[in-house]
C-alpha cells in the first residue's frame, strides 16, 4: 500500500503577508493529495490572531479528513467558554484509532511547552503509528526530546512515521541519533538540498518526515505551490509499506 505523507508548520495560518488565513492553509494541502498530514504551530481558540478559531477542526471539515490535536501549550482564560491552546495536529484521509499527548514541559511558564502527537491510524486493515512533533531550540531541551521519542517509539512494533519540525540541521548530532534508527525520507529520495525555511527564500532544512526500516521511500519533494501561505513550506514523501 501507498501513502502519501507531508509534514508543514503553518504558523497559526499566518502567511509572510502577515494576513492569517486558512484557506490557503487548506489548499496547499489538498492540492498536495496528501493522506497524511503532519502539523505544526496550530492554533486552538488561542488568541484574538487566529480568531480564536478551533483550526483543526476548521480545516478537517474543510477537507473531509479525521483529526488529532496535541496541546502543546494550554491555558485558561477569564469570559472564554474553551481552554485556549497551541500545538501539533494530525490529519487524515484514514481512521484515527488512537491519539495522546506526551508533554516536554521540562521548564513549565519558564520556556514554551512542546509536544508530540501519538496516533495510530488504520490503512485496510494495517494499523500505522503516526507522530508529529515540533522541537525546542533550546540544544539541552532538544536532546532530551530525541531521547523521549526514540526510546517511545522503539515500544512498538508498528510501521512507525514521524513529523515535524525540528529545529535542527542535517548532519547535527540529533539528526544523527535520529537516522540511527530512523529513515530521513529526504537523504532516501530528495533532490537538492530541501530547504523548508524561510519559505520565500529557504535556505535551511528544519522539517522532516522519518520513518521506520520497514517503509520504503518512493519519492520526497518540498511543495512550492503556494509559499506566501506559511513562513515554512512543507515536505511530502510517497512512502511503501508491503
Amino acid at each position: 500500500m501507498e501513502i502519501k505523507a507531508m509534514t508543514f508548520n503553518i504558523h497559526h495560518g499566518k502567511g509572510i503577508d502577515k494576513q492569517s488565513d486558512l484557506v490557503r492553509i487548506s489548499e496547499v494541502i489538498d492540492k498536495s493529495k496528501a493522506d497524511i498530514i503532519g502539523l505544526n504551530e496550530v492554533d486552538k481558540h488561542f488568541s484574538r490572531r487566529s480568531l480564536y478559531e478551533d483550526q483543526i477542526g476548521w480545516m478537517a471539515k474543510q477537507l473531509k479528513m479525521e483529526h488529532a490535536f496535541s496541546p502543546s501549550i494550554s491555558m485558561g482564560s477569564k469570559g472564554l467558554p474553551n481552554p485556549r491552546q497551541y500545538g501539533n495536529a494530525l490529519l487524515s484521509r484514514y481512521p484515527i484509532i488512537t491519539k495522546e499527548t506526551h508533554l516536554f514541559n521540562y521548564f513549565p511558564g519558564m520556556i514554551e511547552g512542546r509536544s508530540l502527537l501519538d496516533a495510530t491510524i488504520q490503512i485496510q486493515g494495517q494499523s500505522f503509528q503516526i507522530n508529529v512533533t515540533h522541537l525546542s531550540l533550546n540544544p539541552y531541551l532538544q536532546r532530551k526530546q530525541i531521547d523521549f521519542i526514540i526510546s517511545h517509539l522503539h515500544k512498538t512494533a508498528l510501521p512507525i512515521i514521524i513529523m515535524g519540525d525540528w529545529n535542527m540541521k542535517p548532519g547535527s548530532k540529533g539528526w544523527r541519533k535520529v537516522t540511527n534508527h530512523f529513515k530521513d525520507v529526504w537523504e532516501i529520495a530528495g533532490k537538492g538540498e530541501g530547504y523548508t525555511y524561510p519559505s520565500l527564500r529557504p535556505r535551511t532544512r528544519l522539517d522532516y518526515i522519518y520513518v521506520s526500516q520497514n517503509i520504503k521511500v518512493v519519492d520526497a519533494k518540498v511543495v512550492t505551490t503556494m509559499p506566501i501561505a506559511s513562513d515554512h513550506l512543507p515536505l511530502t514523501a510517497n512512502l511503501l509499506f508491503k
